[in-house]
């Protein structure tokens, strides 16, 4: 269905976490999938905060403002537990985190909202005091992520339900993590890999050498994919495939309603089980879904 997305949207789910200091750079090297040592202020970065058995436990959209000065989008549902555990891992390095949403206002701006300005992903535009960060597309839409000081002017342009920003970001393909699903991916799990998410030739950070052995060892038996039911969807419910109804094939990562009717969703399944048969969510007797290929190419494996 093509559903052009056009207008501005607040982003209340989102928050902010600050990063202060002359190491900030060099901690957030150290914790996250993605090059931020080299992370230049024209660009913004996906990046990922994985466990030691290389399990996602938050994502972040991220950019440095200055030299020493980072900003890291998050779900505001693990803003609190991500900001307290990174915090954990500071130790003698000079950096500060803080919980820094109070500081900002955050929006989404998709279709004719971006005046003209139609940003690659992840690169990075400052205008009149607020950072615009470039998003992967939606159903052919451009769309953007616009940071502004706390009681800045909201950008110009009609507005766009939170509900149809939230279903772009289904159709983007590019999930973030929540609370349901802390803990349940490795990044090619979600496609991370391949939509600039996670930097193979940076240093160690936790579960490098699990993410970097399930991409170069050609273990990937999952992946990231968007589906369709006539029945609500949720993050973190379960998927079964009619061959094995014992037991799950995958999960639901994030979910919207459709603007068409019924719901979509990204939702990350073994490989196996999109080669034929049927996907039901939640249970073997639940909705049946409609599978397609994520929106973008994948990175060929090693």
């Amino acid at each position: 269905m093509n559903y052009p997305l056009n207008g501005v949207s607040p982003l209340p789910h989102l928050g902010v976490i600050g990063v202060q200091g002359d190491d900030a750079a060099s901690f957030l090297q150290g914790q996250l999938t993605q090059d931020f040592a080299l992370l230049e202020v024209s660009q913004a970065r996906l990046a990922a905060y994985c466990t030691a058995k290389g399990r996602m436990q938050a994502s972040f959209i991220g950019l440095r403002r200055a030299p020493g000065d980072f900003v890291l989008l998050i779900s505001r549902d693990i803003l609190p537990a991500t900001l307290k555990r990174l915090s954990m891992f500071v130790l003698r390095a000079k950096a500060k985190l803080r919980d820094a949403s109070d500081e900002f206002s955050l929006y989404g701006l998709a279709g004719n909202a971006l005046q003209g300005a139609v940003l690659a992903p992840w690169s990075r535009l400052d205008r009149d005091g607020s950072t615009f960060i470039g998003l992967y597309p939606a159903q052919g839409s451009a769309r953007a992520l616009c940071i502004a000081p706390a009681g800045a002017a909201v950008p110009q342009g009609p507005t766009l339900t939170l509900e149809d920003w939230q279903w772009g970001e289904v159709q983007s393909g590019i999930a973030s993590i929540t609370a349901p699903i802390v803990e349940a991916f490795v990044p090619q799990m979600l496609n991370y890999e391949s939509v600039g998410g996670v930097n193979f030739k940076k240093g160690c950070y936790p579960g490098q050498e699990i993410v970097a052995r399930s991409q170069f060892r050609g273990i990937l038996k999952r992946r990231a994919y968007l589906a369709h039911s006539t029945q609500a969807l949720q993050a973190g419910q379960e998927i079964f495939h009619d061959s094995d109804t014992s037991q799950p094939c995958g999960l639901v990562a994030q979910a919207a309603q459709a603007p068409g009717g019924g719901w979509d969703a990204i939702i990350s399944v073994q490989t196996s089980a999109t080669q034929g048969g049927v996907l039901t969510a939640q249970s073997a007797q639940g909705p049946a879904l409609t599978v397609e290929p994520a929106p973008y190419p994948l990175l060929a494996d090693v």
